[in-house]
């Protein structure tokens, strides 16, 4: 039975690597990119990704949620006891990821789409891009740890 842990965590990784991605990209090169732009390309391009990304990345997020929980599961009553504290502090920091995106980002973004599909420019744009972009970090270590613990579940099998 320990297949069911190795195929559920591969992929878990395999789609927690597509957020972790991009939120590196986020990090690395859309935050400068942002920095140069005049607020009305500002909301017209952070809004559409978000319109686009909240559409579809959720299509990548759930099922690698849902795998990492399979994981942890399958972990304890399958594997061992560290394998299943490995994986279950996983779930623990995806699901803290899933509440900073919920409770901080999700309003942000759904903002500044509202705001980029009327072409209209909020007098708070740039506080609004700073509050998101400081989120960034620690999204990128919450699932950079995350991944991490689900390859040590793999390697450890």
């Amino acid at each position: 039975m320990t297949v069911i842990i190795a195929i559920s965590a591969a992929f878990a990784v395999l789609g927690l690597a597509v957020i972790f991605g991009a939120d590196v990209v986020g990090l690395l090169v859309q935050r400068s990119v942002y920095a140069d732009l005049d607020d009305r390309s500002l909301v017209q391009v952070v809004g559409r990704g978000h319109y686009y990304a909240d559409r579809r990345m959720p299509g990548v997020g759930i099922p690698a949620t849902i795998l990492t929980a399979v994981t942890a599961a399958a972990a304890f009553i399958w594997g061992t006891t560290l394998l299943g504290i490995l994986s279950a502090a996983g779930l623990v920091l995806l699901v803290t990821w899933l509440l900073v995106y919920a409770r901080i980002a999700k309003p942000i973004n759904i903002t500044l789409t509202a705001a980029a599909l009327a072409d209209e420019v909020p007098a708070d744009v740039r506080s609004l891009q700073a509050r998101w972009d400081s989120l960034v970090p620690l999204r990128v270590s919450l699932i950079a740890v995350t991944l991490l613990l689900l390859l040590a579940t793999l390697a450890l099998l």
